[in-house]
């Protein structure tokens, strides 16, 4: 199963890097996950937020191409690790590919949410973007493990 986090934001510390290339290589050989950094809209332009949306989404939609969309988004669907882990199995036995698409500091425009496959929220509380890529790393990790019968991952 290929596996891609989408993420506008680009310069993140060296401890989110090499914590999402952790979790990535201790996938199974059949599960990649790679990373596409997207650079934001500057928001220095006099821009509206809904414009610089837009143009993001773009990139979004560019780097998504072909790809089954999961939009990490605070009003989406609280998911359990487990129905994270059931919806894997689900796309993965129906072939799919799956980006998981984090937005910049103002966001998702509602295209991207709109056209995506699933809009989740990873939690209630504000999370730095940075460390939304690492949880989202693991989160799949421990759904493999999950899936897999490993022990990684307890009830």
């Amino acid at each position: 199963m290929k596996l891609r986090v989408v993420a506008l934001g680009h310069r993140m510390p060296a401890w989110i890097d090499a914590a999402f290339a952790d979790y990535a290589k201790r996938l199974p050989r059949d599960w990649t996950l790679d990373l596409v950094a997207l650079k934001p809209e500057p928001r220095d332009r006099g821009c509206g937020t809904l414009a610089m949306l837009e143009a993001e989404s773009k990139r979004i939609a560019a780097a998504t191409s072909g790809w089954t969309v999961a939009a990490l988004d605070e009003r989406g669907a609280a998911w359990s690790t487990r129905e994270l882990a059931g919806q894997l199995r689900r796309w993965r036995d129906d072939g799919r590919n799956v980006a998981f698409a984090i937005g910049s500091a103002d966001g998702l425009h509602p295209e991207v949410t709109a056209r995506a496959a699933a809009v989740v929220s990873l939690s209630a509380l504000t999370l730095p973007h940075g460390l939304v890529r690492v949880i989202i790393a693991e989160q799949v990790y421990r759904s493999a493990s999950l899936l897999a019968g490993h022990p990684y991952h307890r009830s």
